[in-house]
């Protein structure tokens, strides 16, 4: 019995499967334990495990025996900041993002279709010269904000409107080809749901059109300020006007901007008009009106974690899904408009998109800033961290507040 009573006693615990957000809040847990000694972690979400860096074997015997998957790579936190840090002091161009990609262990450059040949070969100069550390890829398109012209959804296509926008003409609110005067937000009895102004009364939702002096954005979420009513939004969105209606016409004023900050980040808060108005803590599944319906509850605020599946809901495009691809990003959309800290998907979007809702299940994660490509041919999207934007207004949202995350994490400890 004795070889049989060893084995036992040298078997070691190995990565476990565990839900997105256990994944997320051990992450975050075994970083602040382990410091400098790892290197940043995602979510496997085939394999519904935690994959830690680690620069060294005792870490990983230690992450291991958490439940994670420990992975030994070559390049430290610090010196990975250092190369982000080369960037954001010069070497980067307008048109480009980075961001530090954990499952590469690199710094990752995408440049957009505006960087020049010589903007490309100092890019790359750069990338030699980091010791393997850096990659430049290019992206289809172009960054951009993803805020819209007027409630006709135009993108830089022209007259035929976003995605979801073309053929829409004066009839339609960006949200579909020949709505009429049903269509969202529209004509006498619009309010971005197409049947008679019934979500106007029931409240405007996350991802529903919002409209300000000839720019439509979303809604991002629903909060309350001070125990009054209000929303988030995308700060270039906040900046572009104070008071926002949830109708094209401008009939049906729905808030006014109190904070908005774009550029360096990218949110804006407004209180509701009515202050006994209904602010459902929810978003619309169904944002364009087609008839799909639904909505999904939003019961506090999360983390971002790589690996993340999200979905995200607007008032162009209505709802996609992806996931997250990095933290922590920059976006250079040119003109001085550099965005920092930014959360960096495979999830579409189009202009008029701009501060709708990413959420993944119950929780809210981002608002939607801007990226480049479209809902055709795919992309990369930015978004605002949520928790970001709620501490720093002071804002709550659902039942959980910013703090779900914190939550989750104490009960794994």
């Amino acid at each position: 019995m004795l070889p049989y009573a060893n084995a036992g006693q040298q078997e070691q615990p190995g990565p476990r499967t565990m839900s997105a957000k256990a994944a997320a809040a051990m992450g975050t847990k075994l970083a602040d334990e382990n410091g400098d000694r790892t290197a940043g972690w995602f979510i496997d979400s085939k394999a519904k495990r935690l994959v830690m860096n680690v620069l060294d074997e005792e870490t990983a015997q230690r992450v291991q025996e958490s439940g994670a998957q420990a992975r030994i790579v070559q390049n430290s936190k610090a010196e990975l900041k250092k190369v982000s840090d080369t960037l954001a002091n010069g070497a980067s161009v307008a048109g480009s993002a980075w961001s530090v990609d954990p499952r590469t262990n690199k710094v990752n450059v995408l440049a957009d279709s505006t960087v020049d040949d010589e903007e490309w070969a100092s890019l790359n100069k750069t990338a030699a010269g980091m010791d393997g550390m850096m990659s430049v890829k290019r992206t289809a398109g172009k960054f951009q904000k993803f805020h819209g012209n007027g409630g006709i959804g135009q993108s830089d296509a022209g007259d035929q409107g976003a995605g979801n926008g073309a053929g829409a003409g004066d009839e339609g609110a960006g949200n579909g080809a020949g709505q009429g005067e049903e269509g969202a937000g529209q004509g006498d009895d619009g309010a971005g749901a197409g049947e008679g102004g019934d979500a106007a009364a029931e409240g405007v939702l996350g991802g529903d059109a919002i409209f300000a002096e000839g720019t439509r954005c979303s809604l991002g979420f629903n909060v309350q300020v001070d125990g009054a009513p209000g929303f988030l939004t995308a700060g270039h969105c906040g900046n572009a006007a104070q008071n926002w209606t949830s109708d094209e016409a401008g009939a049906q004023a729905l808030g006014s901007i109190t904070d908005s900050k774009f550029p360096e980040t990218d949110f804006a808060i407004a209180t509701l008009d009515d202050a006994q108005a209904e602010a459902p803590s929810a978003v619309n599944l169904d944002p364009l009106g087609e008839g799909q319906g639904g909505t999904q509850e939003i019961t506090g605020a999360a983390e971002a974690a790589v690996g993340m599946q999200v979905q995200r809901s607007g008032s162009t495009t209505g709802v996609t899904d992806g996931e997250v691809t990095a933290l922590d990003a920059t976006v250079d959309y040119g003109g001085g408009d550099v965005v920092n800290g930014m959360i960096q998907t495979n999830v579409c979007a189009e202009p008029g998109d701009s501060g709708g809702a990413m959420f993944s299940e119950d929780k809210a994660v981002g608002l939607t800033s801007g990226g480049s490509g479209d809902c055709t041919q795919g992309g990369e999207t930015f978004f605002q961290p949520v928790t970001d934007a709620l501490e720093a207004t002071g804002a709550t949202i659902g039942d959980g507040g910013g703090e779900a995350g914190q939550q989750e994490q104490q009960q794994l400890q």
